[in-house]
């Protein structure tokens, strides 16, 4: 994965760019869909002010903002050959990724404030898994690095569920897997998060 030029650089709320610019701004963004890193360059120093601004009315906290405006430039860098300049501007564009960006955050960090609350506790699960119940005063900590110690299947399907809410066929659509596939891959996370916690079932 190349790392995009210039996003190291810290951005700050500043008012957006001088109308007038977008076409120019476009074209920049045509040489970044080919792997330019000089046109990357510009379009870094013209986007991170306004996109960090964007954000921060969304998110709120300063660091978060700017670690969400750096993901949003990162994401103009992969994807700059999805922008359909016949489908709209090139900063609305830009801003529809960041203003997306900034409504995950918000959802993130809430379900993960919902999840603190909850101290780690695992919900019981369908009678269809391995488990009827699960520890109810099991530390977030734990939880957390138990999680970190699934395959990234198991752990987006276990996630899903349990702390999404989810139901086993929203999480088979959701990852668009089979519903079988889904349940094996909760049944074996849960039977890791059960080793890895040392509890007993």
């Amino acid at each position: 994965m190349t790392t995009p030029p210039g996003s190291g650089a810290a951005a700050q709320p500043v008012p957006d760019p001088a109308p007038g610019q977008d076409e120019d701004l476009a074209a920049l963004l045509g040489h970044v869909a080919r792997g330019d890193e000089a046109a990357f360059e510009a379009v870094y120093d013209r986007l991170a002010r306004p996109v960090y601004g964007l954000i921060r009315k969304v998110v709120r906290d300063p660091a978060q903002s700017e670690e969400v405006a750096q993901e949003v430039l990162l994401e103009i860098w992969r994807t700059a050959t999805r922008f359909d300049a016949s489908r709209g501007s090139a900063m609305t564009w830009v801003m529809t990724i960041a203003h997306r960006r900034a409504i995950d955050r918000v959802r993130s960090v809430t379900a993960e404030s919902q999840r603190e609350q909850k101290a780690g506790q695992l919900l019981p699960p369908d009678p269809d898994t391995v488990a009827d119940t699960v520890a109810s005063r099991l530390d977030a900590e734990r939880v957390r690095r138990c999680l970190s110690s699934l395959t990234e299947l198991q752990r987006e399907s276990v996630t899903l569920a349990y702390y999404g809410g989810y139901s086993y066929p929203q999480v088979a659509a959701v990852l668009g897997a089979a519903l079988g596939t889904i349940k094996t891959r909760i049944r074996d996370g849960l039977i890791r998060m059960r080793d890895c916690l040392g509890v007993s079932w």
